[in-house]
């Protein structure tokens, strides 16, 4: 049996891939061939995988759960932006998928879309991040607690003890839910304390590169400064690249700590050598969640609970140890 691939680009930013199967049996749920019935259908809304490497991990997972094999036929849409995520989300509803599973751009903006597809009877399932839309439009949620993760750097960073925290904040997308949760719980610190100051406040997007461009002007314009608080761990090696550039000491003891997030295994090797400070996980295996969910609905099961938040934890450089690198490295 061969897989068809087709594609189409949706807007210039965006690649849409669809993947077509033939007409294999699905797997029941103790994963055996089901007796009848046609593969479930399945339109999966991600960010691009290219992001960083929390995203590809996750969009690797998704793919090796979501296959024929498994009893699926998975069609994948990918974009950065929330108007392009909305679009595909319409293709797909029009394309009559069983399930929607939906990693939104932004938080807002959701409404009608997910009111059409509950119209047309098309299920979905939120994955990695939350929208800010009512939960009768969506079956389950499996997402990573966002305002914890910001919460547990900015109280890790408190517990620093810093007569004076001068810091550079470098922001991801701005509206994602990972953005509003590691930003709110810093702003919220920098607005109780008066020795806690944000020397430059901005989005990189997630990007290295932007992120270097983003702590070099402030070098350049000799404004002090003795943390960096990134919030994915690509931002983190670009603004320890421009550090290195310009000779400045980073990590346990020294002159700048490092904050970042998702746990890629070479981030926690930089903890490791205590090059940077802290670490905050961010899960990206959420598919085995998601398909034990699409199982319990195809059976007609009422699900236990509608939200499942991923278990998740923050790492100190000077604490940390090879089996952690080994174990919670992505």
């Amino acid at each position: 049996m061969k897989k068809k691939v087709l594609s189409f680009v949706m807007a210039a930013a965006m690649t849409l891939s669809l993947v077509a199967c033939g007409n294999a049996k699905p797997a029941s749920s103790d994963g055996a061939p089901a007796a009848s019935g046609d593969l479930i259908k399945v339109g999966i809304i991600n960010n691009d995988p290219n992001e960083s490497g929390y995203r590809t991990a996750n969009d690797n997972d998704l793919k090796n759960t979501f296959t024929k094999e498994n009893g699926y036929d998975a069609s994948f849409a990918y974009s950065l932006k929330n108007d392009e995520q909305i679009a595909a989300a319409q293709t797909f509803i029009q394309d009559g998928v069983d399930y929607l599973l939906l990693s939104a751009a932004d938080t807002a903006g959701w409404d009608s879309v997910l009111q059409e597809a509950q119209a047309e009877g098309v299920k979905v399932i939120l994955f990695d991040r939350t929208i800010d839309a009512d939960e009768s439009l969506y079956e389950a949620s499996i997402v990573s607690d966002m305002a914890k993760e910001g919460q547990t750097a900015v109280d890790w960073l408190a517990g620093q003890n810093l007569s004076e925290y001068n810091v550079i904040h470098i922001q991801g997308v701005m509206g994602s839910a990972a953005q509003q949760g590691r930003s709110n719980a810093l702003t919220s610190k920098v607005e109780a304390e008066s020795n806690w100051n944000l020397v430059v406040e901005q989005t990189a997007e997630w990007n290295a590169e932007k992120a270097q461009q983003i702590v070099q002007s402030v070098i350049d314009a000799g404004t002090p400064f003795n943390v960096i608080y990134a919030e994915n761990d690509d931002m983190a090696k670009g603004a320890v690249a421009a550090l290195d550039a310009a000779g400045i000491s980073h990590g346990v003891g020294k002159d700048v700590i490092v904050m970042g997030f998702d746990c890629n295994k070479w981030a926690l090797e930089e903890l490791l050598k205590q090059n940077w400070n802290y670490d905050g996980q961010c899960n990206p295996f959420q598919a085995s969640y998601i398909d034990e969910i699409i199982k319990k609905l195809e059976k007609g099961e009422t699900l236990e609970q509608k939200t499942i938040i991923m278990d998740e934890k923050g790492f100190d450089a000077s604490t940390i140890t090879q089996d952690d690198v080994d174990t919670y490295g992505i």
